[in-house]
């Protein structure tokens, strides 16, 4: 679909983004959210294996208890949208076919398919569940850039029962939760940026 308004670039967006806690009534459309969706998949991730998924959250109820899963932080409830990223690898790891690029064909596709089960294979579950969280922090990357250049305001969130969150949810046991994202028309301006200076943490060699 055509974006229904003017999107930022990204330079723009990032220099113009800020966490927002407060928003507004108006609801977003679906349209918009599965643009800004289908953008911010495209972020890239080791393999490719994207072992990303996402729960969009609408439902008030749904809301109301992740609430009380996110130790009461009001915008979870109050936001029109809640994201839910959490990490599925071993889903992602039972389906090599969808993500191995169709272009590698034969023997190499198999050689490929055996080498990312053999890296994983020593690895214990939480291991195995900090790498897919670590991979879905690039997706959580783009996604804010987005929902800023789309003239959405957000916030993520790290504090939160993330067992709490998958049993509210039915979410495999397994998972993964990295983070959630309230997001909606900012109803705030929120605190300009604060962050360090380049010189202060870019080393030059």
């Amino acid at each position: 679909m055509e974006a229904t308004l003017p999107v930022l670039d990204a330079k723009t967006a990032a220099l113009k983004r800020r966490s927002i806690r407060r928003y507004r009534k108006d609801p977003v459309p679906e349209g918009l959210l599965r643009e800004v969706l289908e953008a911010a998949l495209r972020a890239p991730s080791a393999w490719n294996l994207q072992p990303w998924r996402i729960v969009v959250v609408r439902d008030p109820a749904t809301k109301r208890a992740l609430r009380e899963a996110a130790f009461g932080q009001a915008h979870v409830e109050e936001a029109p949208v809640v994201l839910v990223l959490y990490a599925d690898l071993e889903d992602a790891l039972a389906h090599l076919d969808e993500v191995i690029h169709p272009g590698v064909q034969g023997e190499r596709r198999e050689a490929q398919k055996q080498a990312i089960q053999r890296a994983f294979a020593a690895m214990g579950q939480e291991a195995r569940k900090a790498w897919a969280s670590g991979q879905s922090y690039i997706l959580l990357g783009y996604l804010l850039l987005l929902l800023e250049a789309y003239g959405l305001g957000s916030v993520p969130m790290l504090g939160f029962d993330p067992e709490r969150v998958k049993a509210i949810l039915g979410l495999p046991s397994h998972a993964a939760v990295p983070a959630l994202v309230a997001l909606g028309y900012p109803a705030e301006e929120g605190y300009p940026s604060h962050r360090l200076p380049l010189e202060r943490v870019v080393l030059w060699r």
